[in-house]
């Protein structure tokens, strides 16, 4: 049985540091800084390396509908989901993920687009 993503990185605790490096640099971006005023970050950190841990191998689940559920109100835009996938990518990398690992994750990302994105225009 070959290994997972997850497994191949050290699991939990990795992607919970590629989590807060994303958000680091997140927080930092004109185009999705805005996102995340007035956020509980702790919890936020906590909610988003349970889904990527999900997307790559991990013991997590989140069903398409709660994924929806929980992004429907913020109005994200494809311009936006772009800018997150260019920053995470930037993550992954920062942690050693290799380049074949990397696109693996972000087509996992881009799966869910669909049901993140509400709006065409930037």
């Amino acid at each position: 049985m070959s290994q997972t993503i997850y497994e191949k990185y050290g699991g939990f605790k990795t992607i919970s540091r590629i989590v807060m490096t994303f958000y680091e640099m997140a927080l930092d971006s004109d185009q999705i800084g805005g996102y995340f005023e007035d956020i509980d970050m702790p919890r936020l950190i906590d909610h988003q390396t349970k889904f990527i841990s999900s997307l790559v191998g991990g013991p997590a689940s989140f069903s398409d509908e709660r994924i929806e559920a929980v992004h429907r109100h913020l109005n994200i835009s494809h311009a936006d989901f772009d800018e997150m996938a260019e920053l995470f990518a930037e993550a992954l990398s920062q942690h050693g993920m290799s380049e074949p690992d990397i696109r693996t994750c972000l087509a996992a990302i881009e799966e869910k687009r669909s049901i993140i994105v509400v709006r065409d225009a930037a």
